[in-house]
């Protein structure tokens, strides 16, 4: 995912925490109120923290867009991250051919100008993570431990960042 410098300590953080993340799983209701969960592959995260994908604008879920969650997981580095946001799309060439790669072409083999492609942006409210030291070892002989004593094991960092967007 492509990144610009974040204008809040915040974003900064949400940020590093999701930037090597190639895969969020977004989640919006359905017609009947159910949740529904699909991969998405992140582009970019802007300078305002508004996180872009491609989408194809007759996908079932363009008619489920307004509240929506974003869960990303990075398992090599223990950290989970949950962006809670509203989302929208927006038809933007310029952005399109900016953020095009060859990731891309077998969901849109017309290239960038593939006439159903358009930008899913998630303008994020509030996000939650869970970020565990990024050793496996360390991870390992505090498990390890826990399980010894029957106690349980603080492995990092749980926060929730709040005012993450300006609108």
């Amino acid at each position: 995912m492509k990144t610009q410098s974040q204008n809040t300590a915040e974003l900064s953080r949400l940020c590093e925490l999701i930037k090597d993340c190639n895969v969020a799983m977004l989640t919006t209701h359905d017609g009947s109120d159910m949740l529904v969960s699909r991969p998405m592959s992140p582009q970019e995260m802007d300078s305002d923290g508004a996180l872009w994908f491609f989408t194809d604008r007759h996908s079932q879920k363009v008619d489920q867009l307004r509240n929506v969650n974003l869960a990303f997981s990075d398992e090599d580095r223990s950290s989970y991250v949950s962006v809670s946001g509203t989302a929208h799309l927006v038809d933007d060439p310029d952005r399109v051919k900016r953020l095009w790669s060859a990731y891309a072409k077998p969901w849109f083999p017309e290239g960038p100008e593939s006439p159903n492609l358009t930008l899913l942006k998630v303008v994020p409210n509030t996000a939650e993570y869970w970020d565990a030291p990024h050793n496996k070892m360390v991870r390992m002989v505090a498990f390890a431990a826990s399980i010894i004593s029957g106690k349980p094991v603080g492995m990092g960092e749980n926060e929730t960042l709040t005012g993450l967007s300006s609108n």
